[in-house]
């Protein structure tokens, strides 16, 4: 099965030059814990969580509204296309320890995100499921690792991070 197929779609972006307050504010209205962050062309360059908002103004000592997303959103991007198989993103997924991956078209522009919600509500739909139930518990799984037995370059990828937004507010 493609991702297309399951993803979720009519995603709210941002800019990197947005106020993180907009893209909470995104999050807020749309019950959701990521926003996509994209070019002028609609291709995705970062993401941001309600956690990276929360560390950055915690580290910054400021308020959402006085800081750029650009400061705490995640460089480090993991996508899939709309064609690629469930199982690949199910892959991704647990490799990289992400819960969502942004979905993108041949062009590289954001067309959904996929999410462990998306591939939990697959396996109950009424025909059976599209996903194995082994898939999404093994990718659940995966993604829930803590992060001290994650590999060193995840954590160190966040601590990183962490560190570049309390620089960039001082």
């Amino acid at each position: 099965m493609e991702v297309q197929k399951i993803m979720s779609r009519g995603i709210r972006t941002c800019s990197p030059e947005d106020a993180m307050s907009r893209a909470a504010q995104i999050m807020w209205e749309n019950d959701c814990g990521v926003v996509p962050v994209v070019d002028a062309e609609g291709r995705v360059t970062s993401m941001i969580t309600d956690r990276d908002i929360c560390m950055a103004t915690l580290l910054a000592c400021r308020p959402p509204g006085e800081l750029q997303v650009s400061m705490a959103a995640s460089r480090t991007i993991v996508k899939v296309r709309e064609h690629d198989s469930v199982e690949i993103a199910e892959a991704l997924m647990q490799e990289h320890q992400v819960r969502r991956l942004p979905v993108v078209d041949a062009q590289d522009r954001l067309v959904g995100v996929l999410s462990m919600n998306d591939l939990a509500r697959s396996f109950q739909m009424s025909d059976g499921g599209t996903v194995s139930q082994r898939e999404v518990a093994r990718t659940l799984a995966a993604v829930s690792q803590p992060h001290h037995e994650a590999p060193s370059s995840a954590s160190g990828a966040r601590t990183e991070r962490g560190a570049q937004a309390q620089r960039r507010a001082s």
